[in-house]
This record gives structure tokens, sequence and C-alpha cells, in this order.
């Protein structure tokens, strides 16, 4: 008797320890596929960089923001030559400030009407993956071409997520030196309009009314190397500063800072603690 009574209590207790883990697992699996399926109150800023460049010009960015404003990586996002979009890493859990890291495998690609849809087929697949409905942006040199022109493109379709916050660093919106302007040559008119104009700032400026009105906060941030050539050594202020003219009556809020010295020089500048903390103030605080 005594043995066919402790053969059922270990079958119990047996019983009890599987039904235990099942509903554990259960559990836990669920929990994690409803944080995967909806991210859309935790705002991503995107990182995207510049000609000729990778990685590696946003790493430093991104680790100070890791650092010192509580932000955390959760993507990097890898387009490939054949336009191809693939994400790696895991946004499993609740991050108040995510970031997505953007590489582009064909780094010199100056089509700006190619690249804008690479950049819309990233933020279709965050929409499709997690739910995403708001993006911030912190571009690079010629990222910000590729951003300007996505908005100019699709930022008035309500289907497609929504910009709040766009860092623009080192931005030539109008010419770069040594290929389309020369240093000292442009200067804004009483309209606030620049005296010469290139191909990229007339086709933002023509396409301007598809920005999304009052909807976009927007932190410039140029070089000046104090040097003489009122440049970052690659772009002038005017090109850089000519985001305004184009944008205007278009913002929510609009905001420059030129970076001085040595530190402003174009690539240096998101390789420069005061440029990471001025875009973390206006990110997240």
């Amino acid at each position: 008797m005594l043995k066919k009574r402790y053969f059922k209590i270990v079958i119990v207790v047996v019983i009890v320890i599987i039904v235990t883990i099942l509903w554990y697992r259960h559990s836990v699996g669920k929990s994690d596929q409803a944080v995967n399926v909806d991210q859309s109150q935790y705002i991503p800023t995107l990182y995207i960089h510049g000609w000729g460049a990778g990685a590696r010009s946003t790493n430093s960015m991104i680790d100070y923001a890791e650092k010192n404003y509580n932000a955390d990586q959760v993507l990097t996002v890898i387009v490939s030559k054949k336009s191809d979009v693939k994400f790696q890493g895991k946004w499993t859990k609740k991050i108040n400030r995510p970031i997505i890291q953007i590489v582009l495998q064909d780094n010199k690609n100056g089509n700006y009407n190619v690249t804008q849809k690479w950049f819309k087929n990233i933020l279709t697949k965050l929409q499709s993956t997690y739910h995403v409905k708001k993006f911030n942006t912190v571009s690079h040199s010629m990222g910000n071409l590729i951003t300007m022109y996505y908005q100019m493109n699709h930022g008035s379709n309500d289907k497609l997520p929504k910009l709040e916050k766009q860092v623009n660093l080192a931005g030539h919106f109008d010419g770069i030196i040594g290929l389309d302007d020369k240093v000292n040559r442009n200067y804004f008119l009483k309209t606030g309009a620049p005296r010469y104009q290139n191909d990229s700032f007339r086709d933002l400026y023509q396409h301007r009314n598809n920005y999304p009105k009052k909807q976009v906060d927007i932190l410039n941030i140029y070089g000046n190397l104090d040097d003489g050539t009122n440049s970052d050594g690659r772009v002038s202020n005017v090109s850089s500063r000519s985001l305004k003219y184009i944008l205007q009556d278009r913002y929510h809020s609009y905001r420059e800072i030129e970076i001085h010295g040595v530190m402003g020089q174009h690539s240096k500048l998101h390789e420069n603690n005061n440029v990471n903390r001025l875009v973390g103030k206006f990110l997240w605080q």
C-alpha cells in the first residue's frame, strides 16, 4: 500500500512539474510575441551614413547616445546592392529610445530617386514587422539627401510612418565644393533663397509641398573651419543652410547650429561629442 501511495504521489508531482513548465513556456512566448508584434509607442531613431561610408561613421554617435541618453541600438539594417533589406539584431523588449543603424552596401550611389526607394523599403518593413508609426532620423552628408528625397516623394502619405524629428549633419542641399559649387561663390538673396541653385535644390524645392506640414522638428548642424572658406571643407555653409528656404512654412520648428574650427570639418562632425550632445538633447530631452 505504501509503495502504491508513494508511486501515486510521484506521478502527481511529475504532472504538476510538467504542467508548470508548459505554462511558463507558453506565457513567456506569448509575452515576447506581443512585444515583437507592436513597438508602435516606442519611436525609433534611424541613423544613416554619408557617401562612401558605412557603420563606422555612425558608430560613435550611437555609442554616445547609448552611454549618455539611455538609448539602445536594437537593429542594424543592411541594404544590399540589389536593394534587398535585411534586419540584423532583435527588437524584442520595450526600449524607450530605440536606435536603428542603416548601412548601404552600394554606398556611392548618388541617384537619390533610387536611394529614397531603399529608405521607403526600410520603413515599410519596420512598419509591417514592428508596427512602427513614427520615426526620427539622424543623417550625415549624402544621408540627408536620401531622407529628404524620401520625404519629398512620400512624406504626405498617411499610410506610411510619420517623421517626427529630423537631424541633419553636413547636408549639401545646394551643391558640393569641387563638384557643382565653388568656395565663397554662393550667397543668400534678400528673399532667403541662395543665388545659385543646383539640380537637387531645385528638385527638392519643386516638391516641397509633399513634406509633412507643421509636423517635423528640425535640427540642422553644419561646420565652419574658420579658414575663410565658410565651409566644412566639402560643403559651403550656404549649401547646408539652404534647407531652411526649401522647407519654409513646412516644418514645425527649425534650429541651425554652426560648429566652428577643426571639429567642424565635414567628416569630423559625426565624431564630435559636442555634436553628439546637441543631437541627444534635441531627440530625447
